[in-house]
């Protein structure tokens, strides 16, 4: 397929300003979705929306296998600061101190832009495109995402906020704890022995935990503890952290969370606590590890070296919704797309990456040709 054109590229730049200025924080994404769907559907295509506001349409092609694109609609929260796009040293930026939206709204103004181009003239391969939600809330859109209804062989998600090039070739299997203490409320001034602090057993359990890096495969972290009464003249009776564990060894990060679960247990049967503890554990997502020779991969590198870029097999500490549409047996590559330093109010995009990633896409259409 031909490169992006400067009217498709002008358009590409003109759309992604408009989507990053639609607020769209996970679990708020209707006004996005609505932009989206209308976009869609002025092009003729059919969209269909589950109960969640997934969004799914389809585009025929020349060839037989046919290809999942993705990308989701949702945002990390910014405080509804309001999000204005401006150019800065040929780079998209917020004018204002919150984040851009790029992550994923690169993704998604890019396949809108692939969506006008193959209406149009045709695509090398059938598809099928796909706009989650909530994917910021641990993936918890596409989970409720019926897979079934994919034709698919094979798929791309665009969501790595690291230069164009690299293929996300493995991501960990992530757990998430919620830990309750309760312990028994007394003033802290006048009776403090007949008080049970939550708070101290929640500190003593951190305090035993292994957090970071644990090793190459596998990292632990405390993200958040809450509890007591907003004083200082009340024994805390109530405290609950939130936890995590990735690995990209299932076992491993098993074995980490059970001793997490150990030392919250061991820490609120200590007798300066003795608090009741209530653990709730989740798997948030699975992880994969995809082989080289995966037919996606080979396409990726291949439109990837065709547009200028060195692939690069990468491991990913994140997930994408790739994570869960791999649990359900279809192969999706999770591919970066050149955004930079995603959920943070410095979040920018150059142009050229903006850019780039639509030529790409273009050629591993070209290359998915059967």
């Amino acid at each position: 397929m031909r490169r992006a054109s400067e009217a498709e590229k002008r358009a590409l730049n003109e759309q992604f300003a408009e989507l990053c200025a639609i607020p769209s924080p996970w679990g708020r994404e209707a006004a996005m979705g609505e932009r989206v769907r209308r976009e869609l559907e002025s092009l003729g295509l059919t969209v269909v929306a589950d109960a969640s506001g997934n969004l799914l349409t389809r585009i025929e092609g020349r060839g037989e296998r046919r290809v999942l694109l993705c990308a989701h609609l949702d945002t990390v929260p910014h405080d509804d600061v309001p999000i204005e796009p401006v150019v800065v040293d040929d780079g998209w930026e917020n004018a204002n101190d919150a984040i851009l939206g790029a992550d994923n709204k690169a993704a998604v103004a890019m396949l809108l832009a692939v969506a006008r181009r193959v209406v149009v003239e045709g695509s090398p391969v059938p598809l099928e495109l796909l706009f989650t939600v909530e994917e910021e809330n641990a993936l918890a859109g596409v989970k409720r995402f019926d897979a079934s209804r994919l034709r698919s062989e094979l798929g791309f998600v665009f969501d790595h906020a690291t230069p164009i090039g690299e293929v996300i070739v493995a991501s960990p299997t992530a757990y998430r704890l919620e830990v309750d203490f309760v312990g028994k409320a007394a003033h802290a001034g006048i009776r403090p022995e007949d008080g049970r602090s939550a708070i101290a057993a929640a500190a003593r359990a951190i305090a035993a935990m292994d957090l970071g890096r644990l090793d190459q495969d596998t990292t632990a972290n405390v993200g958040t503890i809450r509890g007591g009464v907003g004083g200082t003249n009340v024994v805390p009776e109530r405290c609950t952290l939130l936890a995590e564990a990735r690995s990209f060894d299932p076992a491993r990060v098993e074995a980490v969370v059970a001793r997490m679960v150990d030392h919250c247990q061991d820490a609120a049967n200590e007798p300066a606590c003795e608090c009741d503890v209530d653990v709730i554990v989740e798997r948030v997502f699975p992880g994969y590890a995809h082989p080289p020779d995966l037919p996606g991969i080979v396409a990726a590198e291949a439109a990837l070296r065709d547009c200028g870029y060195e692939p690069r097999h990468v491991r990913s500490g994140g997930a994408s919704d790739g994570n869960v549409l791999v649990a359900a047996g279809l192969p999706v590559v999770n591919l970066a797309n050149g955004t930079e330093r995603a959920h943070e109010a410095t979040e920018r995009v150059s142009v050229s990456a903006l850019e780039g990633m639509l030529d790409v896409t273009f050629e591993l259409l070209e290359h998915l040709r059967d």
